[in-house]
């Protein structure tokens, strides 16, 4: 009797890590993120308005906003999954948190996945910052790419938001809708009465054959406040890519018509183009310009930016920044998306920084 008690006792033991390997198959949680620091130099940085100089320090995310990240997946059966992504956006020079200070600023979503595509809940990207990062030769990095002349459309995000993402083939599809885009700002987020206040929506496509990739996207968000929810700020874009080789060229168009952001309505076109050559395993270069032109001023401004990038490893790499920026009229773009130039003034900087993957 004891022998048998025994050996019951002993297979239940066993059983139990066989459990929890079965469970394990069907569900993980990864741990993620990107360190990316350098120093850096800017001219005709403006402090304060009118007033200004240049900028030598030390820049968080030169190539990639530094971040760490949780993501989730939980197989339900019958081909659907529970999903979610906690993304935490920070500042690897101060150690303060990015995003408007928010915990999980670059992304917080759940959701159900699967073969027709997830839907998700919470701050998620919108469609031009999640499709475009393939059509710009800077991959809509945190400075000196699409994010620095263009910060509210490409570095879009979105709090409140239902999305729906889908994967078929070659195609990719992408809408939200957010009931209120940003809650860190007075009536920016939902508000009673009022669903127009606030709200932001929008969706696009790409196309992956081969070489080629093509894409296209929507973005539009209403004023803050009761008195400015009827007005709207809208972008429409496109992009292509396509590989050549070891090389792989880049080009984009982006329309805006803005009625909330500025006292009046601004309408500029966004073109770019660049390329990326990899001269060995580890060492690429990269080169891009980017021409605003502006409709309602005389607000031009064009950039022109070169990177060297070289992995010391599979997740570490050093790389070196250099642009310059040409403003005409008072036009104040820079470099980053952090630091305005000088209205009128042109802009050069640099960046030699490091990068790492975990």
């Amino acid at each position: 009797m004891k022998k048998n008690i025994a050996f019951a006792f002993a297979a239940a033991t066993l059983a139990v890590p066989a459990a929890s390997q079965a469970q394990s198959a069907s569900s993980s949680v990864t741990l993620y993120g990107i360190a990316d620091a350098g120093v850096s130099y800017q001219s005709h940085v403006q402090s304060t308005p009118g007033q200004g100089g240049n900028l030598f320090g030390v820049t968080s995310g030169g190539l990639s906003g530094s971040r760490w990240g949780i993501r989730g997946v939980e197989d339900l059966g019958g081909n659907l999954k529970g999903i979610f992504v906690l993304e935490s956006g920070f500042n690897i020079d101060t150690g303060t948190s990015g995003q408007g200070n928010r915990l999980f600023g670059r992304q917080a979503y759940v959701g159900l996945q699967s073969e027709y595509g997830a839907i998700t809940l919470g701050r998620q990207q919108n469609a031009l910052f999640q499709l475009f990062g393939d059509y710009d030769p800077m991959a809509v990095g945190n400075s000196y790419s699409l994010n620095a002349v263009d910060t509210n459309g490409f570095n879009g995000r979105a709090d409140n938001a239902l999305k729906y993402t889908g994967t078929f083939g070659g195609l990719t599809a992408t809408a939200f809708y957010s009931t209120g885009r940003d809650s860190t700002i007075a009536n920016g987020s939902e508000v009673p009465g009022s669903f127009r206040v606030g709200t932001n929506f929008g969706g696009g496509m790409a196309y992956a054959n081969g070489p080629l990739s093509v894409g296209v996207a929507y973005d539009q968000y209403q004023g803050t406040t009761v008195a400015t929810s009827g007005a709207s700020a809208r972008r429409a874009a496109v992009g292509a890519s396509y590989s050549l080789g070891q090389a792989k060229l880049f080009a984009g168009y982006r329309w805006l018509r803005d009625e909330v952001t500025t006292a009046t309505a601004r309408h500029d076109n966004l073109y770019w183009g660049g390329a990326t050559y990899k001269f060995t395993q580890a060492f690429s270069l990269t080169g891009a310009a980017y021409y605003t032109d502006a409709r309602t001023d005389s607000k031009d401004s064009l950039m022109f930016v070169l990177d060297a990038d070289y992995a010391l490893s599979k997740r570490t790499d050093a790389y070196l920044l250099l642009g310059y920026v040409k403003n005409h009229g008072n036009a104040a773009y820079g470099l980053t998306s952090t630091q305005n130039t000088l209205p009128g003034q042109n802009q050069t900087g640099a960046m030699l920084g490091v990068r790492h993957r975990f």
